[in-house]
């Protein structure tokens, strides 16, 4: 399904004005493509002329049985068209940058449209960089992060403390344990099928019902497992403040108490 899509987009693309090429990314590089996998497309331009919403809209139109999109600031991608297609009913980003702008990627994507090779020659004389994790980043915040839990704890705003948790999976935990498991690290995508069964149960443990005992007990299992992948993955160059760790875990313990 997803790829006679593609390759219907990409005849639509062949003779439109404006476009250097296409590549896919994401499941289609590692062939893990199914029923519900959505479609990854980077559209490299002459130039900046699809800047506009409204310009990135009418060109998505152009390349199928478009019903929807609206572009992804929210995920800080100002670029990203995220769109809905109908027959088949698809989900599809499309990407939108120059031929300069592709030179910085996280990935080699497969080229789908090369009118003049030149993104064949780009991906030849670039490399691809995935950002690393900071790992002094995470430990100069995740104390101050869980202090900041406890008072949402001890005040009563569960669902704060919820969306704490939901934030460390997110930025944390699925990065590092990603990481542990050979895998890039693509927050908490696809550990259903990558992690291993003791770091999955890890994970679902820090996972709570709108419950205040809950929250509390999946903070402290956060902090168990935080420890873990620190003693495992953290260099010994990284710095860790003793005091301001041991503060913060007292409070914790004060409001559960």
């Amino acid at each position: 399904m997803q790829k006679e899509f593609a390759r219907q987009l990409v005849e639509k693309a062949k003779n439109l004005p404006g476009i250097l090429g296409i590549a896919v990314g994401g499941s289609w590089i590692t062939n893990e493509l199914d029923q519900y996998s959505d479609l990854d497309f980077v559209i490299v331009t002459h130039s900046n002329d699809f800047g506009s919403e409204e310009h990135k809209i009418d060109l998505a139109k152009k390349l199928g049985n478009f019903i929807h999109g609206f572009t992804g600031e929210h995920v800080g991608e100002p670029r990203l068209l995220i769109c809905l297609y109908d027959d088949p009913l698809i989900h599809v980003d499309l990407k939108f940058v120059t031929l300069e702008e592709f030179k910085e990627r996280v990935e080699n994507p497969v080229i789908l449209l090369d009118k003049e090779e030149v993104l064949k020659k780009v991906i030849e004389t670039t490399e691809p960089h995935f950002p690393e994790v900071n790992l002094q980043w995470i430990e100069d915040r995740f104390w101050i992060w869980v202090h900041y839990a406890a008072l949402k704890i001890g005040r009563g705003e569960l669902f704060e403390a919820l969306d704490f948790l939901s934030f460390l999976r997110l930025s944390v935990f699925g990065p590092l344990l990603q990481l542990k498991n050979g895998q890039l690290p693509k927050g908490v995508r696809k550990v259903e099928f990558n992690f291993s069964k003791e770091d999955q149960e890890s994970l679902i443990s820090t996972v709570s019902n709108y419950d205040r005992i809950g929250i509390l007990t999946a903070v402290k299992n956060a902090i168990k497992l935080y420890h873990d992948l620190r003693n495992e993955l953290y260099p010994a160059t990284i710095t860790i403040n003793p005091e301001v760790e041991k503060k913060c875990i007292d409070y914790l313990d004060t409001i559960q108490a």
